[in-house]
């Protein structure tokens, strides 16, 4: 009997998910308390945890990676409020499964339990074949309507607008060369996709596709992930392991979220590209590897370079072709194609059968920011599917924050502080001149005011410094002075 420990700090929907899970065959345990939790997680192992993003004493991102330190076999799936959602996107990159949002709905939260496992259990029988999670590869594999397909059945869905042509030709002129590629762009832009794409259209396509997020490896565990291990290297090294080099031998190997590999572990990387050798840890043997590298990062590698966070030998060595994915809020005619798209795969999995979206519904999709891209539009169909009783998917059964894109700031010395959305980039926050002029604010009101709007714009602090009217630099000295961590 699978186990799985419940974490939040609302007692009623622990009793709630304990009687579920249990109807459902699952042994469960729940606490209240993020140590408490941890406490529990020490004395015995469980498959899978569900845990609150805002507990009273550890956020969701420590809780995550205190986990993965302990067990990091354990399945981990995030619960959110919806205004949190694009902080939740983070513990994805940072190993979580998936994350589901409140109000839960039994249907759900059952598929994405069932899915965590089932991920878990391939895992352990494949180890290091890849760390992207099944709910982050769907997002970023739901990016082709031509007709290609991926390894598992699933349809590659480009668009059609000018940049997703674009990004067609430079697979298709890049695809067929050994280069190593650099794949940029935010969160949830289907970087894994691409990378994906190029592997599939080149000569290594009949060989390993290894996806590795460095954002979701310790620096302890990295090098391991990365090169493998003999019996003994450390504790807790009870066999020799394969790492992920040697697994895609022959094949492509992407390295998603590069930047945050530690410095030790550069060094290392650099090595393998310069002499095509690895050396597991513990092992004075080398072990030669072909492997095509394709990374990605959401970061400016270039300044982590000038700022010496990153190794200027290793970035020449990897910028022999960069893409860069432009957000989907800049590929308007692109959104009801991937909408479509989500909408099949949630009709498959939930078991419906939607038809389609009403007019006021499509406009309100087009019309959103998309924070969190394509990762945010599957969850919002999903969603919306789950909540449509009728044949069409309604503006009824969107998030609020869709249906009515505007906020309010907290007060300041002249009262209330709207934040609206400007008519000419729907979806983007603005503020008034005089209301976002943070010199005319009281120190301790411009802090809460800072809070607020890092909330409200999901700690994005590049919105966040546009909503204020300052720029990023200004936003870090503030947020340095005011003692704010993030």
């Amino acid at each position: 009997m699978e186990k799985i420990l419940i974490i939040d700090d609302n007692n009623d929907i622990c009793l709630l998910l304990e009687r579920f899970l249990g109807k459902q065959g699952y042994k469960t345990a729940s606490v209240q308390r993020g140590e408490d939790g941890l406490v529990l997680l020490r004395k015995e192992s469980f498959e899978l945890v569900i845990c609150d993003f805002k507990l009273p004493d550890i956020d969701g991102l420590e809780m995550l990676r205190r986990i993965k330190v302990m067990h990091p076999t354990t399945a981990v799936i995030i619960i959110t409020g919806y205004s949190d959602v694009r902080v939740a996107v983070q513990t994805v990159k940072h190993g979580a499964y998936d994350y589901v949002t409140k109000p839960l709905y039994p249907d759900e939260i059952l598929y994405t339990i069932k899915g965590a496992l089932e991920r878990r259990s391939q895992s352990l029988t494949q180890p290091a074949a890849t760390t992207a999670s099944p709910a982050k590869a769907t997002s970023t594999r739901a990016a082709g309507n031509k007709g290609s397909l991926a390894p598992d059945g699933k349809r590659f869905i480009f668009g059609k607008s000018r940049v997703a042509e674009q990004l067609q030709k430079h697979i298709d002129l890049i695809a067929p060369t050994d280069m190593s590629v650099i794949i940029t762009g935010e969160t949830g832009t289907g970087k894994e996709f691409v990378a994906n794409a190029i592997h599939l259209k080149s000569k290594r396509a009949d060989k390993s596709f290894v996806a590795i997020d460095c954002g979701a490896l310790s620096k302890e565990l990295a090098g391991s992930e990365l090169f493998g291990h003999v019996k003994g290297a450390f504790t807790g090294a009870m066999s020799d392991k394969a790492g992920s080099f040697e697994f895609a031998n022959g094949g492509t190997l992407f390295l998603d979220e590069i930047g945050n590999l530690s410095y030790d572990n550069q060094i290392k990387l650099l090595r393998v590209l310069q002499e095509r050798k690895i050396r597991r840890i513990g092992s004075n043997q080398d072990i030669a590897v072909d492997v095509r590298i394709i990374v990605a990062t959401n970061e400016d590698l270039r300044e982590a370079v000038r700022q010496g966070r990153f190794r200027e030998d290793i970035y020449h060595r990897i910028d022999e072709f960069e893409i860069h994915l432009s957000p989907l809020r800049e590929r308007k005619a692109d959104i009801m194609i991937f909408a479509e798209h989500f909408l099949e795969l949630a009709n498959r999995q939930l078991e419906k059968d939607i038809l389609g979206f009403d007019d006021e519904a499509k406009e309100k999709l087009k019309e959103y920011y998309w924070h969190g891209n394509l990762r945010e539009l599957q969850n919002v169909v999903k969603r919306a599917v789950l909540l449509t009783s009728g044949d069409y998917v309604e503006a009824d059964v969107l998030p609020h924050e869709i249906i009515t894109p505007q906020y309010f700031a907290p007060d300041d010395t002249a009262g209330n502080v709207q934040v609206s959305f400007d008519p000419a980039r729907p979806g983007v926050p603005v503020m008034s001149q005089s209301a976002a002029n943070l010199k005319s604010v009281s120190e301790n009101a411009e802090r809460v005011a800072i809070l607020k709007v890092l909330e409200k714009t999901g700690y994005n602090k590049t919105k966040a410094a546009e909503v204020l009217n300052i720029d990023r630099k200004t936003l870090y000295n503030k947020l340095k002075a005011y003692d704010i961590h993030l």
